[in-house]
């Protein structure tokens, strides 16, 4: 294998499970999930020696950016019937947008520590009011309020390295 192959392999290796469920969530077709995964892939390693910050930010941006612009290809051509029966009457960019946050915000909360990441789940995701995240986490509601505090601070540090833009 050659050096370019080694770097394609382990792109694949490390990211493209992911990244397929990141395609296929938002398509639902397994063909167009392969095609925009490969085609990800190749762009990314076109790229590679000018990518700062996280690689699978890159990777999952190139991707929305890929099935955007195909949404906008087909949008210009005349659907065949089989696929106006299945037109999606949500906005693909919308849609594909929402999916990607969902994505990056997963992996920053996965850098958290423990303790940040269950007090900004209990609060933001699972919506208890702080007595209740005490009592769920069993640590005073002070902790909760000073893990919160920190936690955010820490996220946001973790989502501008992986360079998400706020």
């Amino acid at each position: 294998m050659s050096l370019d192959e080694d770097v394609v392999a382990a792109i694949y290796r490390d990211h493209g499970t992911a990244l397929r469920r990141f395609v296929l969530s938002a398509s639902r077709d397994p063909h167009l999930a392969d095609d925009v995964v490969q085609e990800t892939v190749l762009r990314v390693w076109q790229q590679a020696p000018e990518i700062t910050g996280s690689l699978r930010s890159y990777l999952f941006r190139t991707a929305r950016n890929i099935m955007i612009d195909n949404y906008r290809k087909a949008q210009r051509r005349p659907l065949e019937a089989t696929e106006r029966d299945l037109a999606d009457p949500v906005d693909p960019a919308e849609r594909v947008d929402e999916l990607l946050n969902r994505v990056l915000m997963e992996e920053a909360l996965l850098r958290l520590s423990a303790e940040h990441r269950g007090v900004l789940v209990a609060l933001h995701y699972r919506r208890y009011t702080v007595q209740e995240a005490s009592v769920q986490l069993n640590i005073p509601s002070g902790t909760v309020k000073s893990r919160a505090f920190y936690a955010v601070r820490a996220l946001r540090t973790i989502l501008d390295e992986m360079g998400v833009q706020r």
